[in-house]
C-alpha cells in the first residue's frame, strides 16, 4: 500500500545528452516521442496497468490519466470512473497506473497522456528540473505518512523534541518521507543535526518492531500494525487536525497536472475532469467504505487486507481527501518550504504563480 518515492529523481532516459544535475529539458529537445509509442513502453517497462471506462459513448472526448499506483492515492479516482462521474462530463478515460509518480509525470512531459495525477512534491522537482506543466486540480490534502515509536522506546519519546540524539528510520535520503521529517523538526525547532537518520528502505516496520531504530516514517498498514505492536504514533501525517497542529494545515499532496503548451486548449476539458474528480471526492467521503472498496480493480486488491483497508479508508478518507478539487496555495507553499528546508530546492526556484493554475478553475 506504500510509496516511498524519491523526490529529487533522476529522471532517466529524458536527455541522454544530460545524464546527471539539475539542468534537464522536459521533453528531450530533439526526441519526437509517439504517444502510443510511450504509453506501450510505459505498460512495458514501468510495469503500468492502463484501465478504461465502461465503453465510450459517441460524442465523449477521450484521455489518458497516468498516475503513481499507491492505493490511496487512487481510490477517488477509481470512486469517479466507477460511479460514472467521467462519463457524465462527456469524459472516456483511460487511467494508466504506474509505478510511482516520477513515471506518471514522464508521461506526461514526453506526450505519452493528456493528464498526469503525481503528489505535488513530484511536480516541484520537474518544475525544478525544466519542465512546463501546470498543476490545476487536488484530490489528496495530506502526505501518506506518520511517524511512529518503537514500542521500546514509548516511554522515552514523547513528543518531536525527544528525537534528539535519536535515530528515526526513513525510506531513503532525498525521498519524501525525508523531506517531510525534515521539515517537521524544523517547524518543532529542533535541530535536524542531532538527530540519525537510517536510510532503510520500503520495510521499515521490522525495523521498527525490533527496536532497530527509535521511531520511524511509516505508512499504513505499517502504522496500524506497530501499534497493535505496542508502538505509538507520534505525529500522524494523515490525519487533518495534526497536519494543522505540526505542520501548520493541509500539505498539498495528489493532484492533477496538464502540459503548459495545451492548457488553453483544453480549459473547457479541465474543467469537466476536475467537476468529475470534485463528485468522486464527494462519494469517497461519504460512501460506505465497502462500496469505496468495491470500486477498485481487483488486481490492485490482489493481496491486500480487506477488512484492515476497510478499516484504513474509514478512518481517513474525511482527512486525505478534500472537499474541493481547488487547490489551496498554502497548502503548496508548505511542500515548498519542506523541499527547501530538505535542500531539494533553492528559493525561487519554482514560481508558484506560474505552476499553480488557479484561474481553470475559478473562472
Amino acid at each position: 500500500m506504500g510509496c516511498c518515492e524519491a523526490t529529487n529523481p533522476d529522471f532517466e532516459g529524458l536527455d541522454p545528452e544530460e545524464p546527471t544535475g539539475t539542468s534537464w529539458r522536459w521533453p528531450p529537445a530533439d526526441t519526437d516521442l509517439d504517444r502510443r509509442t510511450v504509453v506501450k513502453g510505459l505498460l512495458a517497462a514501468t510495469g503500468a496497468l492502463a484501465i478504461g471506462s465502461c465503453g465510450p459513448r459517441a460524442g465523449d472526448t477521450t484521455v489518458r490519466l497516468a498516475f503513481c499506483g499507491q492505493l490511496l492515492c487512487v481510490v477517488p479516482y477509481e470512486v469517479t470512473r466507477a460511479r460514472g462521474h467521467f462519463a457524465d462530463e462527456g469524459l472516456d478515460i483511460e487511467l494508466v497506473y504506474t509505478r510511482g509518480g516520477n513515471a506518471a509525470m514522464q508521461a506526461l512531459v514526453g506526450g505519452a497522456v493528456e493528464y498526469a495525477g503525481t503528489s505535488f512534491d513530484v511536480a516541484l522537482q520537474a518544475v525544478a528540473n525544466g519542465a512546463d506543466v501546470r498543476r490545476f486540480a487536488s484530490t489528496g490534502r495530506l502526505p501518506l505518512f506518520a511517524l511512529a515509536v518503537s514500542p521500546h522506546e514509548i516511554d522515552t519519546v514523547l513528543e518531536v523534541a525527544d528525537l534528539e540524539g535519536r535515530t528515526v528510520g526513513i525510506s531513503g535520503l532525498g525521498n519524501a518521507d525525508h523531506t517531510l521529517l525534515l521539515f517537521l523538526l524544523d517547524q518543532a525547532q529542533v535541530d535536524a543535526d542531532s538527530v540519525r537518520f537510517a536510510a532503510i528502505g520500503t520495510n521499515l516496520f521490522d525495523a521498527l518492531r525490533i527496536g532497530q531504530v527509535d521511531a520511524a516514517m511509516v505508512q499504513e498498514p505499517s502504522l496500524s500494525l506497530v501499534v497493535e505492536a505496542g508502538g505509538r504514533e507520534l505525529v500522524n501525517f494523515m490525519e487533518i487536525e495534526q497536519a494543522r497542529e505540526h505542520l501548520g494545515g493541509p500539505y498539498e499532496f495528489m493532484g492533477v497536472s496538464v502540459r503548459a503548451d495545451e492548457r488553453d486548449t483544453r480549459v473547457p476539458e479541465m474543467r469537466r475532469l476536475a467537476a468529475a474528480l470534485a463528485k468522486g471526492l464527494a462519494d469517497t467521503r461519504t460512501l460506505p467504505s465497502d462500496e469505496v472498496i468495491a470500486a477498485l480493480p481487483s488486481a490492485l486488491l490482489a493481496g491486500s487486507d480487506v477488512d484492515r483497508l476497510r478499516d484504513i479508508i474509514e478512518r481517513y478518507r474525511l482527512s486525505l481527501y478534500p472537499e474541493s478539487v481547488a487547490i489551496e496555495p498554502d497548502a503548496a507553499r508548505r511542500v515548498v518550504r519542506a523541499q527547501e528546508v530538505s535542500g531539494l530546492l533553492a528559493p525561487g526556484d519554482v514560481d508558484l504563480s506560474v505552476l499553480l493554475d488557479t484561474e481553470t478553475l475559478s473562472g
